[in-house]
């Protein structure tokens, strides 16, 4: 018997409805969020968030943020995670992720770290820009980015993936976790120079250099080039600024911005040195850690 309009367009809303449902049905809920934040305090494996589309993970996120703020305070910037395609494939995505950092997270150069620092801690070579206008939530290229920011700041992450198993982490689940911001290590602030060539050949460096993490012996652990990064570094605060604002938060003066992984992610031990080196970035000072 064939269906009248008006039953077609019933059954069309309840698949709808259905369907936006099951998209939302695995946000965690109040008690697991609080579940994951004690896991987070006491450095244990959480269980892994399981089944997550794109809106639960931020969904998952927001409630998981939301309980940090009560303990560590001031967000002092953010970070986008995943902006490097070879990190991508690991998570089974391709496309970048973001969390906040907070009040605390930010060490200097020449920081003791226990290696044990997280659940599932990890070390990769990184970079941080600061925020010099509100104009940056406005940048669509590098060059407006630049024009907004006033350091560029060597940086080794350290991030915590905080899960019972990280290979089955997808870039949902990345979300979930405030893609595992812990801690990081920054070194000596690069300050933006005056002039347009100078700014230029800042821009081509930036994507140029060639970024390396050694032990204490001098033995390269890993690295990769600027461009390995959304093919220019600064690509990333552009994409950063325009999914933040689709949540209906902007860059302010002073955030922090962590641009991702030049290297693959790496697990610290006791006794280990960590250096990142920068070549080809005219005035990078190296940036150390050692984990005891």
């Amino acid at each position: 018997m064939p269906l009248t309009k008006q039953a077609l367009a019933t059954a069309a809303a309840l698949l709808a409805l259905g369907t936006a449902t099951t998209a939302h049905a695995d946000c965690l809920t109040d008690a697991q969020a609080a579940e994951l934040l004690a896991h987070y305090v006491a450095r244990t494996p959480a269980p892994n968030p399981v089944n997550l589309s794109d809106a639960d993970g931020a969904c998952t996120r927001g409630k998981f943020n939301q309980l940090l703020a009560q303990r560590m305070g001031k967000v002092v910037g953010y970070k986008a995670g995943l902006t490097n395609p070879a990190v991508q494939k690991r998570f089974n995505t391709d496309k970048p992720v973001w969390g906040k950092l907070y009040d605390g997270m930010v060490l200097q150069s020449g920081a003791t770290v226990e290696a044990a620092f997280g659940a599932r801690a990890l070390y990769e070579a990184d970079m941080l820009v600061r925020v010099k206008s509100a104009a940056i939530n406005h940048a669509k290229t590098p060059e407006e980015v630049l024009d907004a920011i006033d350091q560029v700041i060597p940086f080794i992450e350290l991030p915590d993936l905080m899960v019972q198993a990280p290979p089955q982490l997808n870039g949902a689940g990345v979300t979930a976790i405030n893609v595992g911001a812990r801690l990081g290590i920054a070194g000596t602030p690069l300050p933006i120079p005056a002039y347009r060539g100078e700014r230029y050949a800042l821009l081509k460096a930036l994507a140029d250099m060639n970024v390396s993490l050694t032990d204490g012996a001098g033995a390269r652990l890993g690295g990769g080039k600027g461009s390995d990064i959304l093919e220019h570094p600064l690509n990333a605060v552009t994409w950063l600024a325009t999914a933040l604002q689709q949540e209906g938060i902007t860059l302010q003066p002073g955030d922090l911005v962590s641009l991702g992984s030049f290297s693959a992610l790496l697990p610290p031990r006791a006794g280990l040195s960590v250096t990142a080196t920068y070549d080809g970035l005219p005035g990078a000072a190296p940036v150390r850690v050692t984990f005891k």
